[in-house]
Parts: C-alpha cells; sequence; structure tokens
C-alpha cells in the first residue's frame, strides 16, 4: 500500500508501467500491421479472397467489429497466420528463474535469466506443415473452418502470457 514503508510502490513506478505499456503495446501492433501491409501485398490472391470473405458476409458498405470475427474463418487464419510468420519480437520477454530448477536434465540456478525464443516454436517444422511460407491455412480445418493451434504462442503462454494480448487481438482485427 502507499504508506506501507517496505512497499515498491511510488509515482515513478507507476509512470514507469504506464509508459512499458504504451510502448510495447504500440510498438508491436505496429509491427504486426507493418507486416500485415507487406504480405497482402506480396500475396494478392490471400487479400483478394480475405476481400470476398469481408464482402460475402457484410456486404460493401457494413461496418465491422471484433465481435465478428468468428463469422470470418480465413481473415482470422490470415491475421494468426501473420503473427505467426512474422513474429515481431527478436526473443520473448526475459524472465529470472527464482528458484533452483531441473528442467528435461539441465539444472537451471536460481537467477538466471531466460529468454524464450518463441520462434523455435512459431518456425517449428515439426508443428506446421510448411513454416517458412505464409500459409493461412495452417490455421484452418478441411472444411475451411478457423482452428485454434497450441503452438501459436506470440504472445507467450501461462502465467506469464502477455497482459496485452486480447487488446492486440482487437486492434489488429
Amino acid at each position: 500500500s502507499r504508506n506501507d514503508p517496505n512497499s515498491t510502490y511510488n509515482e515513478e513506478n507507476l509512470a514507469q508501467c504506464v509508459v512499458d505499456f504504451f510502448v510495447a503495446g504500440t510498438d508491436t501492433t505496429f509491427g504486426t500491421l507493418m507486416w500485415a501491409l507487406l504480405l497482402l501485398a506480396n500475396h494478392s490472391h490471400i487479400q483478394e479472397k480475405v476481400q470476398k470473405e469481408i464482402e460475402d458476409v457484410f456486404g460493401t458498405s457494413g461496418s465491422i467489429s471484433y465481435q465478428d470475427h468468428k463469422k470470418l474463418p480465413y481473415t482470422n487464419a490470415v491475421l494468426h497466420e501473420m503473427q505467426r510468420i512474422k513474429y515481431v519480437l527478436l526473443f520473448g520477454v526475459p524472465r529470472q528463474s527464482t528458484k533452483d530448477v531441473k528442467m528435461r536434465g539441465y539444472h537451471i540456478p536460481k537467477g538466471t535469466f531466460i529468454i524464450p525464443d518463441l520462434r523455435s516454436v512459431l518456425l517449428d517444422p515439426e508443428q506446421w506443415e510448411t513454416p517458412e511460407e505464409f500459409n493461412p491455412n495452417h490455421f484452418l480445418d478441411k472444411d475451411g473452418k478457423f482452428i485454434t493451434r497450441e503452438e501459436f504462442l506470440p504472445f507467450g503462454i501461462g502465467q506469464r502470457v502477455c497482459v496485452g494480448e486480447q487488446l492486440a487481438r482487437i486492434e489488429t482485427f
């Protein structure tokens, strides 16, 4: 609390957190949208399919919101594939081990910095049919329905998942 002498709360920390959230959110969303434009410009056949799906579902004058993403399986697949193939961070957010851990035969001492490489999963040839290609079919079943893939981790996983994931999904849609 504010009056606790052992608290790390202060206005400077609060201001830094706000700046961190703002920079993290705008930087990554901007990067994702830039890659989206480049990928669609280089894959006009995919761009045309997205446009056709949107027009078929909403016509040419309707407005679209994030709640509509389930009505647009191909468009949703394209957005997911953009984030998979062009992951905007060099590495995941660094973490630090809070205790000694044994994992898959490796000893990780307390205090060790851990930098996740999510690209190792997002581009893993054992998980993706064509890992180096922009292929929205990675997120579609044989009937053209959108599927969620466990290997899709651009926002991280578990307790340390990106706190801005939902906002990022809304903004990129």
